[in-house]
């Protein structure tokens, strides 16, 4: 049981990780390749994009550790990229023309989409039950409403609790499929990435 319990909370916060880093990663791309495309035409734009798409194989990594960590889900590790030879010019036009570093923001930024998504299935399936468990000791003190039905008797709020902890035991194994749904997605990264 505490086993079990432990793993909810942990799909709880890959979840939850999954979204803010996904919110991260738009915020960070967005703003850094808008900025260095804006900036281009100065000293400044090229610098910064190159340093930019830089960081895609760090944050590559990161998901790779946190998705071993959270779902058990290995992935070989990508190969360390060689730096380009030469002047300052010559090692960022290797990094802008190098198609791995714009695969990798695609599906970085792309991960935004899909933690918004299982946010909000996080929460109806790991939150909403447990609110339901608590609905006898909150009806006496505040007017709740279930699926426009008033929970105004203890028979009620029994039943709702009754299916609260049924929804726990089978949002659980909906909840492991969701974490090892971002553990694939993440694999799906990788492999194209290689390719």
């Amino acid at each position: 049981m505490k086993r079990a319990i432990m793993r909810n909370v942990q799909n709880v916060i890959f979840l939850l990780y999954t979204f803010v880093s996904g919110l991260f990663y738009v915020c960070f791309y967005m703003v850094s390749i808008v900025l260095g495309l804006a900036l281009s035409f100065t000293v400044v734009g090229i610098p910064l994009l190159t340093n930019v798409l830089r960081t895609t194989q760090t944050f590559v990594q990161h998901e790779r550790i946190q998705t071993k960590i959270y779902t058990d889900i290995s992935i070989e590790p990508l190969e360390t990229r060689q730096r380009a030879e030469g002047n300052q010019w010559k090692k960022a036009k290797a990094e802008l023309m190098d198609v791995r570093n714009w695969i990798s923001v695609y599906w970085l930024m792309q991960k935004f989409v899909l933690g918004c998504i299982f946010l909000v299935i996080g929460v109806l399936i790991y939150i909403a039950p447990l609110c339901f468990a608590f609905i006898p000791l909150l009806y006496p003190f505040m007017e709740l409403h279930f699926f426009g039905s008033v929970v105004d008797s203890e028979l009620k709020a029994l039943q709702i609790m009754g299916l609260g902890f049924i929804l726990m035991i089978g949002c659980s194994k909906l909840g492991n499929g969701l974490v090892l749904l971002i553990g694939g997605y993440t694999r799906l990264m990788f492999k194209a990435i290689r390719r």
